[in-house]
């Protein structure tokens, strides 16, 4: 007999999205629920995330007036992920996903977003996909709102100093020296920087506004969260998980959980010893934009329930480059300005470069197979103008690499194409060729090789003052290259899921009294990535219906 040292109803593991939906959605039923996070800082990777959240026909969607329906929605699905899942998981998700935002949005008045106007699926071309796109992103937060909990929210990767902007912003403003649109944009980011430097205010958006969304949602309807408290294993009895056991500043505590247990903890992506065992290499944790604590605490304890995995092979996809401290910067939107170009090692095109960032990854791996060692790392090359243009890396148009990366060698000058090619090491003439053929394409305005430019999800972040807007020449020296890599935003493989959340042995029957969600649990999404937000958007999902299934059960 175990001897409890707390007892809930529901206990919560991770305090990302897909933690914190799970665990409003417990407390707000009316059951006790408890959410912990082993970090001393809660929100996880989805602090951390550009915030948007993939639902299709929601009603966010339908109130900015996007045509969208089940039926396309489950095409698009059926065009994208495949059968790589069931059809069963497909149409849950696109059912309750709704289903969640409705609920969110009747149980705080936080608990709002805007549509992510014309930010494409990552798949329009396929069939069902939208070029308008389905996304959403949280409205801009104040953070001083959560009062004693800002202390302990992860904070932003990059300190903006006050100057803030959503997907919606960025989109624009990165054509600030090139559209009137980005122009007139700049005057809200500078309303925003005025009320931080005179009001005080702590504004986020992204990430931080939809953790700082839904922790204010948690805090008003007095939900216990608890910090500092790592999950350690799984308590069974009586062929149920009845509680766990956590550590909290070195000292174990039991901790019962009378309906379950939602585990909404994060994958092993900063956890190499995993990373060799299940992913394709060569692999490091030092590519990954995840949290330090995102080391695969629940595989184990798992394994040890015979639990059946899934998807192991597999991350969420994010090209980086590192910087001089060796944190990885993930090249979104920097993919898609015009004249630019990545290279392998011996100086060839191989992919399209503004390509979904998931597939560039997988592109990348499988061009590093053909030819072995090339392609990881690989070269993004620019040019001054490019840099005088465009948003780049952080960097502000007109503003030059900071004097550390040239320094570490993070990025390589040249005054010439074959200055640079000398200094990365790629055989003669190669490099020079490649940039002369992309020249030819950008005067034409037709990509022969690799076709970039020819679907909405290139031109998202391209320049609309181009015939084609991910085209232009190459040949305003200086000429700079960036080393990237296979980084990622996470793993998406964990243990296999059923409709209701449940975690499934190998014999294809549920655990009793354990749910997983979030990047623990295997995608829904497959082995593909259908639109922005399609992380976050299936974690909220299943935290939901986990939280609404505790309701029918009791130890």
């Amino acid at each position: 007999m175990t001897n409890w040292d707390f007892e809930y109803d529901v206990i919560v593991v991770g305090s990302g999205a897909s933690g914190f939906t799970a665990a409003i959605t417990a407390k707000n039923e009316g059951l006790k629920t408890l959410l912990i996070e082993k970090e001393k800082v809660f929100g996880g990777a989805s602090a951390l995330s550009g915030g948007g959240v993939w639902v299709p026909n929601n009603r966010y969607l339908q109130e900015a007036g996007v045509a969208d329906s089940y039926e396309e929605a489950k095409t698009y699905l059926d065009s994208t992920v495949g059968d790589r899942v069931s059809d069963e998981m497909k149409e849950t998700y696109l059912k309750r996903g709704i289903e969640m935002l409705d609920y969110l949005h009747g149980a705080s008045k936080h608990l709002r977003y805007s549509y992510a106007n014309n930010y494409s699926d990552y798949y329009p071309h396929r069939d069902g996909g939208k070029g308008q796109g389905r996304s959403i992103e949280p409205l801009i937060f104040d953070l001083n709102e959560l009062k004693d909990w800002k202390m302990i929210m992860r904070p932003s990767a990059m300190d903006t100093k006050g100057f803030v902007m959503n997907g919606q912003d960025f989109h624009k403003v990165n054509m600030i020296t090139r559209t009137w649109a980005g122009k007139f944009r700049s005057l809200t980011l500078g309303w925003r920087l005025i009320q931080h430097k005179i009001f005080k205010k702590e504004l986020a958006a992204l990430g931080q506004a939809l953790i700082g969304r839904l922790a204010l949602a948690y805090k008003e309807i007095d939900g216990e969260l608890l910090v500092n408290s790592a999950f350690k294993d799984f308590i069974y009895e009586n062929d149920r998980v009845i509680g766990i056991t956590i550590e909290k500043h070195g000292k174990p505590f039991t901790i019962k959980a009378n309906r379950g247990v939602i585990l909404g903890s994060g994958g092993f992506s900063r956890n190499q010893q995993f990373r060799e065992r299940f992913l394709p290499a060569p692999t490091k944790m030092e590519w990954s934009s995840s949290p330090e604590g995102q080391t695969g605490d629940i595989i184990t304890p798992a394994e040890k329930l015979g639990a059946k995995f899934d998807l192991m092979d597999r991350v969420w996809g994010a090209p980086s480059f590192l910087d001089h401290n060796g944190n990885p910067f993930f090249l979104v939107a920097d993919r898609g300005i015009p004249s630019m170009i990545i290279v392998d090692q011996e100086g060839n095109r191989f992919v399209d470069e503004p390509t979904p960032y998931h597939e560039f990854v997988d592109v990348m791996y499988e061009h590093n197979a053909e030819k072995p060692g090339k392609a990881i790392h690989s070269w993004l090359i620019l040019d001054k103008r490019t840099k005088k243009r465009y948003i780049f890396a952080g960097q502000f148009p007109g503003q030059d690499f900071p004097k550390e990366y040239y320094d570490a060698g993070v990025v390589l000058a040249g005054d010439s194409i074959a200055e640079l090619e000398k200094k990365m090491d790629v055989p003669v003439g190669n490099l020079t060729a490649t940039v002369d053929r992309f020249n030819g394409f950008a005067r034409e305005g037709v990509d022969l090789d690799f076709g970039r430019g020819e679907n909405v999800h290139d031109r998202y972040y391209g320049d609309p003052t181009l015939e084609n807007p991910n085209l232009d020449t190459i040949e305003h020296g200086p000429y700079y290259a960036v080393r990237v890599f296979p980084g990622d935003i996470g793993t998406k493989g964990g243990v296999v899921i059923d409709r209701f959340g449940r975690i499934m042995k190998e014999d294809d029957t549920p655990i009793a009294g354990v749910y997983a969600i979030g990047n623990c649990s295997a995608s829904v999404m497959g082995e593909s990535y259908p639109g922005p937000g399609a992380t976050l958007g299936p974690g909220m999902t299943f935290g939901y219906i986990a939280a609404k299934h505790c309701l029918e059960q009791i130890n």
